[in-house]
């Protein structure tokens, strides 16, 4: 059973209603920034600032390698078109915006209701190391207001 106390561990991905393909092992990073803010200091206190002006929240980018590269995947993960035998790229610029959900083996789930995938073909053609799909979630406010992203219980909702 696994421990709720902690977050750990990827056990399904989804974009856009669809289940991501093999996320390669530890290619998968927060990213994102930290919290801004800027220090006010007064003439007659020099040892330290006085107030500090939190200026924006922390905010997450995760980062991760997509290597199952069937064609479906190809054309979920970076647009363009899938066929019976083989994916052509996208020919027009290309925004794929919506939710993804992280489900984790310790009991967690992920939700980001509104986020933008960047992505490309990355990696080399060797026969030690496969080619990847490289992935960045831009994580946006939704239009409902509501918050950009949350961690809850998988069996929660």
């Amino acid at each position: 059973m696994a421990n709720k106390d902690f977050l750990y561990g990827l056990s399904k991905m989804t974009f856009m209603g669809k289940t991501v393909g093999y996320i390669e092992k530890d290619s998968f990073e927060w990213g994102g920034s930290a919290p801004e803010s800027v220090d006010v200091d007064a003439e007659q206190v020099p040892d330290a600032p006085v107030l500090t002006l939190v200026q924006k929240n922390g905010t997450i980018a995760p980062k991760f390698n997509m290597i199952q590269l069937n064609y479906e995947n190809l054309a979920a993960m970076l647009g363009g078109t899938a066929t019976a035998n083989g994916w052509k790229a996208p020919t027009t610029l290309l925004q794929l915006c919506g939710e993804c959900v992280i489900d984790t083996p310790s009991g967690k789930r992920i939700k980001i209701p509104n986020a933008v995938l960047l992505s490309h073909l990355e990696g080399k053609l060797t026969l030690t190391e496969v080619s990847k799909i490289a992935c960045e979630l831009k994580v946006l406010k939704p239009a409902d207001g509501s918050a950009p992203y949350e961690i809850c219980d998988i069996d929660a909702g």
